[in-house]
Formats: structure tokens, C-alpha cells, sequence
């Protein structure tokens, strides 16, 4: 897996579907750089059975997010055609009718190499063809990835689950409260830290004085 914290985030240009339903060409973070904190994630394909209970769970608290001035934007392998019948197939039907935050098609797997959350690579056999040698035998898609990146459009928080393992909505807004915490105030943020709750300074007296009143 690449790891990201700390430097740019990968740039791309793509299609997506936007606002449920429009298309959009040449999308890319960087036009929320400067203006907005973004939560990008990727997940492994449309119409499938764990994706959409992430992907709506995301809609479902994007006021959370809004608060918070973040753009949620959602990444697969799949295409913008794709996504967009997706986005128009109603709930009871496995569609996920309703969203309205960017779903980007990165049909050509680039975005995902980039992020390093594709499952697996391409590599030459011993006739000099071209295989897929997926990790653990999985398709050409990408793993839960959940990228956490600042305005300057630097990442800041990273963490990819396996396939079966749906991520935690609370634990992505408590990340973004935290990294929202320490670009005010400058304290950082101990162990199972909350919105509300105190943060530290970063020297040996700063853990002492708060381990003292903990």
C-alpha cells in the first residue's frame, strides 16, 4: 500500500456524475483547494452489496460534513454510465438513489494505482503477456480506501479496509474534527479524543499535565 500522509495528494483529471445525476468531465480535487477540506474514498464497485450501505451512509450525514465545509467524493473502477444508472436505481431496487456527492469513474484503474488501493497489478507472464495478479485472487478493483486531505490539498489521515469491511462514518467525522482541532488551535489530539473534549501540547510538560488531569 502507498503511503500518502503527509505528501500531495495524487492530482487526476476524470468523469464523474455529480449532484445525482449530471455529468461531469475533467473533475478533479484540486477544485476544492484553498476552499474546502476533502474526505475521498474509493470503493469497490457498483452494484454491489457492502458499497451501498457506505456510499448512503455518507449521504445520509453530509449535513455532518457541510458543518464542517468537507466535500465528500466517492472513487470505483466503474464508469460514469455506471454510476449514473446506479444513482437512479431506487433504494428497495440495490440502487442508491438519493446521493448527491461526486462519484468519480476511473475506468482506467489510474486513480486507484495512484492512491495505491488497487488490488493487486498488471505484470508480464513468461509468454510476454499481460496478466492481472490480483491480491488474494481479487478482481482489478480497489480496496476500501479513505483518504482524509487538507486544503492545500495535502492527505493528513489514510486508511484502507479489506473488501468485506465497511468503514465507520463517526470515526471519519472524528478525524476531521480532529485535524479541524489542531489547524485552530495548535494542540494536538490524544487517544480516543472527541470534539469537546481537550487537546494537548506537544512537549514532554504538555502529556504530563494531561495524563495529571486524566
Amino acid at each position: 500500500m502507498t503511503m500518502l500522509v503527509g505528501k500531495k495528494a495524487p492530482h487526476f483529471s476524470a468523469d464523474a456524475v455529480v449532484n445525482g445525476g449530471e455529468f461531469e468531465e475533467n473533475f478533479s480535487l484540486s477544485n476544492y483547494q484553498g476552499k474546502k477540506h476533502v474526505l475521498f474514498f474509493f470503493y469497490p464497485l457498483d452494484f454491489t452489496f457492502v458499497c451501498p450501505t457506505e456510499i448512503i451512509a455518507f449521504q445520509e450525514r453530509i449535513n455532518d460534513f457541510e458543518s464542517r465545509n468537507v466535500q465528500v467524493v466517492g472513487c470505483s473502477i466503474d464508469s460514469k454510465f455506471s454510476h449514473w444508472a446506479w444513482l437512479n436505481t431506487p433504494k428497495d431496487r440495490g440502487g442508491i438513489q438519493g446521493v448527491a456527492y461526486p462519484l468519480v469513474a476511473d475506468v482506467n484503474k489510474t486513480i486507484a494505482t495512484n492512491y495505491g488501493v488497487l488490488a493487486g497489478k498488471y505484470t508480464y507472464n513468461d509468454e510476454e503477456q499481460l496478466e492481472w495478479v490480483g491480491d488474494n485472487g481479487e478482481s482489478a478493483v480497489a480496496y476500501r480506501g479513505l483518504f482524509l486531505i487538507d486544503k492545500e490539498g495535502v492527505v493528513r489521515h489514510q486508511v484502507v479496509n479489506d473488501m468485506p469491511l465497511g468503514r465507520s462514518i463517526d470515526e471519519a467525522l472524528r478525524m476531521i474534527d480532529a485535524l479541524q482541532f489542531f489547524e485552530e488551535k495548535g494542540e494536538v489530539c490524544p487517544a480516543n479524543w472527541e470534539k469537546g473534549k481537550d487537546g494537548m501540547d506537544a512537549t514532554a510538560e504538555g502529556v504530563a499535565k494531561y495524563l495529571g488531569s486524566h
